[in-house]
């Protein structure tokens, strides 16, 4: 693969998008973990970034709502945006403070229409459904997607935290480009079907909250910045009877990380590298030293034995409380299998 300003070039999926081997992350710099982040700064963040060699942003029409399309349409105003390739999704809104899932054909081309404007361009590299709508048949669905494509709005499509038959079903009607997933040492449970459907037809992967949501970087230590509107103070893995237990595979990932002359938050990152050329973590930060920190995640090398010992580590047994609470955990891929397409009727 060839090298950009030090970050390799990689192809993810088999239609054709190339895209940096490492993403960033955009949603914290708007939403979720924390008050927004000043604009000006994070646009400088932004083109530190791409100067980087880091090309594929992600973001979402959720994060804000709307608010950080918008930021990004700004960072990438004067010819910022030739030099990367632009990911976000739709299906998920806030509604009187519930959460609601969409993907019936009006939806999703509103949604995309929406997205154009906030993000002021013509074309999505890569759009995705951000959460499957388990009301609408997959096939539906895609069916506008793949229209959006043949209009020129999107060029790729990409599903998230979607099930075997869904990314299947999916596939069928349009080529799925990307299907990204919550994958880091904390976060093993796509590797059994997930992962290798997704090989098997072809599909790249993008590892979302690859550093287990700051855990990785920042240590058990993170709760004590929690902002009041940060959402991970709710998730389980950060509740004290779990983070006790956590604790413990943070120090030993420290300890090898220590031995290794690289960062926990590096480790973490070059153990998901190391899980094949077509995987893509797209950690996210607010801050440039943290950038330039996953960057030199790239250059760390493990060895199977090194590997062997992180994934014993870290196993899906091994860690306390789901990475989602209740609410949340409904719209996780395990539960994210949609009707028949035979047995659906347009309302």
């Amino acid at each position: 693969m060839a090298e950009s300003n030090g970050v390799r070039r990689m192809k993810l999926g088999s239609q054709g998008l190339e895209v940096s081997a490492q993403g960033l992350g955009c949603m914290g710099m708007s939403a979720f973990y924390g008050p927004p982040k000043p604009e000006e700064d994070m646009i400088k963040l932004i083109h530190h970034a791409i100067n980087s060699g880091i090309t594929l942003l992600d973001t979402s029409d959720i994060y804000g709502p709307h608010t950080n399309e918008v930021l990004l349409g700004k960072a990438l105003k004067g010819g910022w945006i030739e030099k990367v390739e632009l990911a976000s999704k739709f299906g998920v809104r806030f509604v009187d403070g519930t959460r609601e899932v969409h993907g019936e054909p009006a939806y999703v081309r509103a949604a995309c229409e929406g997205s154009l404007k906030r993000l002021d361009i013509d074309c999505i590299d890569l759009y995705y459904q951000h959460r499957v709508d388990t009301n609408i048949p997959i096939e539906v669905t895609m069916g506008e997607l793949k229209k959006l494509v043949e209009e020129g709005k999107i060029k790729y499509i990409g599903l998230s935290e979607a099930s075997e038959s869904t990314i299947r079903r999916a596939h069928a009607v349009h080529p799925i480009t990307a299907v990204q997933i919550e994958w880091s040492l904390w976060a093993r449970d796509v590797e059994e079907v997930i992962v290798p459907t997704c090989r098997e037809l072809g599909i790249g992967i993008v590892a979302y909250c690859p550093l287990g949501r700051g855990f990785f970087s920042s240590g058990p230590k993170i709760t004590e910045k929690f902002a009041k509107e940060d959402q991970r103070q709710y998730y389980p893995r950060f509740q004290p009877e779990n983070l006790e237990h956590n604790k413990q595979i943070y120090e030993r990932i420290s300890e090898i990380a220590a031995l290794k002359g690289c960062t926990p938050g590096q480790l973490a990152l070059a153990w998901l590298h190391h899980q094949g050329d077509d995987v893509c973590p797209i950690p996210g930060t607010t801050k440039i030293e943290n950038l330039n920190q996953n960057i030199g995640a790239l250059s760390v090398k493990l060895t199977p034995e090194e590997m062997a010992e992180l994934e014993s580590l870290a196993s899906e047994e091994g860690v306390k409380g789901d990475r989602y609470g209740d609410v949340s955990r409904s719209y996780t891929w395990k539960n994210s299998d949609t009707p028949p397409f035979s047995s659906w009727k347009p309302e």
